[in-house]
């Protein structure tokens, strides 16, 4: 939407971008989860903490694929215009395999980020792995074991993550 000829589009689509991208994912999600329902939009706390994240990533990733769009050299496009293709085959057949490619370790990378930002939604009050650690660590007074096996967690499924971005990287290069 932030590529479209109108204006009014491209514009609101910018702003709204810009401001998601500048404010931090944890005030997001307050604003959801707390504010939210003084307009009538209430939703429980999973709720909120998956639409703050999903929105926050969407806005960083969609940046991510309309830079590589942009990247396409200019001449594609006129080509696909002077073959007479329409605007589905141009993009499906001409633009996207070549702006798909650059894209997937930035995508890797915001994959590997918003799982390690999940910790944010125990601020309203999700009870995910590092709260589930914490509370653990409250019951018996011992803080060390949960909160090692829990980071350890996260490095297993964010190598696990990584090394997986990396074989579809290969796996996708041109001969």
């Amino acid at each position: 939407m932030r590529r479209s000829a109108f204006a009014p589009v491209s514009r609101t689509t910018a702003l709204f971008v810009e401001f998601i991208r500048s404010t931090p994912l944890l005030i997001q999600v307050y604003v959801l989860f707390y504010v939210a329902p003084l307009y009538s939009l209430t939703m429980s706390a999973l709720t909120a903490g998956t639409i703050g994240i999903a929105v926050h990533y969407a806005c960083y990733v969609s940046e991510v694929y309309r830079a590589e769009l942009n990247g396409v050299a200019r001449g594609q496009w006129k080509v696909s215009c002077a073959l007479s293709l329409s605007p589905w085959h141009t993009y499906r057949g001409v633009i996207l395999p070549q702006a798909i490619r650059p894209v997937i370790p930035a995508l890797g990378n915001y994959l590997v980020a918003m799982f390690k930002d999940t910790p944010v939604l125990s601020a309203i009050t999700v009870v995910e792995l590092m709260q589930q650690a914490k509370s653990l660590g409250s019951e018996t007074f011992r803080y060390l074991e949960p909160i090692t096996m829990t980071g350890i967690f996260f490095l297993i499924i964010s190598v696990t993550f990584a090394s997986s971005v990396r074989h579809l990287e290969r796996r996708v290069r041109l001969p």
